[in-house]
């Protein structure tokens, strides 16, 4: 599993697997790119390490965190161009994505929706017993959303098969009687 925190300037990766049934830190990396790089180069510098991530780690999936629109709509815009890099290097690879709202990465690690990125980290490593969660925060935050979509995802998975059956089984209720509908009805006065 690779969990990503967007950013333009700074992004956060981290590769997760759960080992014996505990998830287990596998690397992390966080990406800096020059600030007196034009966006579309920072921007190719995201999708080449991801890309690279991808190659040497083979995740089965990636996770990534939401961005969430705040006051600064120019810094939101940025992080969201670097979520589109990101969802392209998965795609190009073949793999799912899932992205997490904030909220859900840290209610998931923490049982805490308003919890800092102190207390994400702190419940990584005391919590779950993850080692090595590096103190960089954006790499951290890359590990909680990895974390968040092990333990989430077989949950949304549920959700998403029962919401098509719950659809499928809707269908064939509805189905017998739109065609019955359709099928013309005698007019009063005929036999």
């Amino acid at each position: 599993m690779l969990g990503v925190d967007p950013g333009i300037a700074t992004a956060g990766l981290a590769v997760v697997a759960a080992r014996g049934g505990r998830p287990t830190l596998v690397w992390s990396r966080t990406v800096r790119t020059p600030a007196g790089l034009e966006e579309a180069g920072r921007l190719r510098m995201l999708y080449g390490t991801v890309r690279d991530a991808i190659s040497e780690h083979h995740p089965a999936a990636l996770a990534v965190e939401r961005l969430m629109w705040g006051r600064n709509v120019g810094s939101a815009m940025s992080v969201a161009r670097a979520t589109g890099v990101i969802l392209l290097a998965a795609a190009d690879a073949g793999i799912p994505v899932e992205e997490y709202a904030p909220l859900e990465v840290k209610m998931a690690v923490t049982g805490i929706g308003n919890a800092g990125k102190d207390q994400v980290r702190t419940a990584l490593v005391r919590t779950h017993g993850m080692d090595g969660i590096p103190v960089q925060p954006d790499a951290a935050d890359a590990a909680a959303v990895a974390f968040c979509h092990l333990t989430q995802s077989p949950l949304r998975r549920m959700h998403r098969d029962a919401a098509r059956a719950d659809v499928r089984e809707a269908l064939a209720k509805v189905t017998p009687l739109a065609l019955a509908s359709r099928r013309r009805l005698p007019r009063w006065d005929e036999p």
